[in-house]
């Protein structure tokens, strides 16, 4: 398999490196995780005064470690006091008792730990509770876009854009010669999260229900979620559920990274809001081979790519309200605040005029942006930015 260098993650991982803390690696079911740990290792392997104990408790050859005290024994035998000693694990949950285990190493002080494991059971919201609060979690994304470039490189950036809207970041896909094929290996991940992940992790039983809510949600990216609207529809296509499980069950879906929930912010009144959130995909691929093309709204699916990007450059989303109007998304990093419109199509004056509008509106000074497909090297109006997607995407 051809391997790129996700450099932006490993510049991550090296910042914290040596620091006193559990590193998680967490992210979407076979988006490179152990990879990346890999190559952090490949870096670290270079210092001769490093000693790396690399452990994949899916492997036949540690499957003496998956007893607890066996695994802390190995651990223990593996320590070199003339060293700096680095311990790795992979699917950290497939030993019974891990969570004591780590602990005591990490109490120890003798390694420095590096963990990746099946989401069920090292969720975000979980890792204080495993590890008592001494938890760096690096979260990591399918491929972006800069990344597909560097795995499929191309001088047409606009034909490489479109291809990338659809094929989407899950990289092991890229090893099949069908779209077909591709899209059943995507669609693979997908189940295998809600069955394995969401259903065992949250003892789910009425698995249809999950899957239909799953496809409302893909179905509706970029649209305002009402809890109690997803119910009454449900409801009204002959599928009694209440508003409380429908809450629970998308809850589920963010937990396990397939979908991230971005919460809205009022901008006049500088508050957040707690109803009627987004919901948007860890990646298109997903929904490409879940419910096809059918009803696909361009426009809504590049703000889902722009969404994630956002999130992936560390900055904290939102879905801005200012009065009657909406911006697609307040984005803010080191206190500073950038607003952002996306659209598919601005060619025409009157769509241009509609989604420069919002933005007009706001009276701060901070940046003000327009992302849209223009295919086009960027501009401005009245002092906002206009650039295209796939060169935005690209940047940074």
């Amino acid at each position: 398999m051809k391997l790129i260098n996700r450099d932006f993650y490993l510049k991550k991982l090296l910042s914290v490196k040596d620091i006193p803390d559990i590193k998680v690696i967490t992210g979407v079911r076979r988006c490179g995780k152990s990879k990346l740990m890999d190559a952090l290792i490949d870096i670290l392997s270079e210092d001769p005064n490093s000693n790396i104990v690399r452990i994949k408790l899916n492997l036949k050859i540690f499957e003496k470690l998956l007893k607890a005290d066996e695994l802390y024994k190995y651990i223990d035998e593996q320590y070199d006091r003339t060293k700096t000693n680095y311990l790795f694990i992979d699917e950290v949950q497939l030993c019974s008792g891990f969570e004591r285990i780590i602990n005591s190493i990490y109490e120890e002080e003798r390694y420095d730990i590096y963990l990746t494991g099946s989401n069920a059971f090292l969720l975000s919201s979980d890792l204080a509770t495993l590890f008592g609060g001494r938890v760096f979690e690096i979260s990591l994304y399918p491929f972006s876009f800069k990344e597909y470039l560097a795995y499929f490189p191309s001088d047409n950036i606009d034909s490489a854009f479109d291809v990338f809207v659809k094929k989407g970041g899950m990289s092991g896909s890229y090893l099949y010669r069908t779209d077909e094929d591709a899209r059943k290996y995507v669609n693979g991940i997908y189940r295998t999260t809600i069955t394995k992940d969401i259903l065992k992790k949250f003892k789910i039983e009425n698995e249809d229900l999950l899957i239909m809510i799953g496809n409302f949600l893909m179905d509706n990216v970029g649209n305002q979620t009402s809890i109690r609207n997803v119910a009454t529809k449900l409801t009204a296509g002959s599928y009694k559920t209440n508003d409380k499980t429908v809450g629970a069950y998308i809850n589920c879906y963010c937990k396990s990274f397939l979908f991230y929930p971005i919460q809205r912010y009022d901008i006049k009144g500088k508050r957040y809001l707690e109803t009627e959130k987004k919901y948007y995909l860890s990646d298109l691929a997903f929904r490409f081979s879940e419910i096809g093309t059918k009803n696909a709204d361009y426009g809504h699916l590049y703000e889902n790519i722009v969404a994630i990007e956002l999130l992936r450059r560390g900055y904290e989303v939102y879905v801005g309200k200012l009065y009657e109007k909406e911006i697609d998304f307040v984005a803010i990093k080191e206190g500073i605040k950038i607003y952002i419109q996306v659209s598919d199509d601005i060619s025409r004056k009157e769509t241009l005029d509609r989604e420069l509008s919002p933005l007009l509106q706001i009276k701060d000074a901070y940046p003000k942006m327009l992302i849209a497909r223009t295919k086009h090297e960027e501009s401005q109006s009245e002092g906002i930015r206009i650039i295209d997607i796939a060169r935005w995407l690209t940047t940074e």
